[in-house]
């Protein structure tokens, strides 16, 4: 990696085009391998985020006031393209999450490519806390499993829900990703936030790329977090940019998280 500027030097810049032609985002992400990524000991693991010009990551508490066509279709490729889908317990409360891959074609995209039709949702709790009155807990096709220090009801719930039951010591994100690669054969992960999850996830340094839809919007400020939100990490993690991607002036990047 390159130094980093210093007072001084006058680093060149590229000034990144628009391409002539232009790329839908099934074709761009139709080249990832992440499954064939998987570390041995815990799944390839990438992370996804919309955020504001000014650094928000929700407006009025929700990500889809940020949203536009282009992050829809960046957030339903991805899920087309990993094992399990990991959401954080207040993620699933805001955003009312429901079945994880509506679209058959995509389900069939899925099982052509040697994916399960839908991926393995997963939720990690410390409270034992979960918003089971979501529609993805309805859903008979929907197959979950959280991770929890403390029994949670399942029986009056339509999905396929597993609970690894773990205590206070055990509970930690490692041992999630490691469980999810040795007991559920799970090789890639996608993280959807919340903020609190993504900052624990750095924090243990399970995270491999990130991917973040850039909305041309400013929210004015307010109270509302940016994509990460907890303790600041012991030191700065660099980003190697992978791609970049403009729609309407919203900008797609994808990074590698060193």
């Amino acid at each position: 990696m390159p130094p980093s500027p210093t007072s001084g030097q006058d680093p060149e810049l590229h000034r990144l085009v628009r391409e002539p032609e232009g790329v839908h985002a099934r074709e761009l992400l139709s080249a990832l391998n992440l499954t064939g990524q998987a570390h041995a000991d815990r799944p390839y693991t990438i992370a996804n985020f919309v955020s504001s010009a000014d650094g928000r990551a929700a407006f009025h508490g929700r990500s889809r006031e940020l949203s536009d066509p282009g992050d829809r279709q960046m957030f339903h490729g991805l899920r087309e393209h990993v094992d399990a889908i990991l959401v954080g317990t207040g993620t699933l409360r805001a955003e009312r999450y429901g079945r994880m891959i509506r679209d058959p074609e995509r389900r069939h995209r899925r099982a052509a490519s040697g994916l399960s039709p839908e991926p393995l949702g997963v939720v990690f709790t410390r409270s034992g806390a979960v918003a089971t009155d979501i529609p993805l807990f309805a859903d008979p096709a929907a197959r979950l499993v959280v991770f929890t220090p403390t029994p949670l009801d399942t029986s009056s719930l339509a999905a396929q829900v597993e609970l690894v039951l773990l205590d206070a010591g055990e509970l930690t994100l490692t041992t999630m990703m490691r469980r999810l690669r040795s007991a559920y054969d799970v090789r890639s992960v996608l993280c959807e936030g919340g903020p609190t999850l993504f900052d624990a996830l750095l924090q243990e340094d399970l995270v491999d790329e990130l991917f973040l839809s850039l909305a041309p919007k400013l929210t004015g400020g307010g109270t509302t977090p940016s994509i990460t939100t907890g303790p600041a990490l012991a030191e700065l993690r660099a980003l190697r940019l992978i791609w970049v991607a403009e729609w309407h002036s919203s900008l797609y990047l994808r990074y590698a998280i060193h």
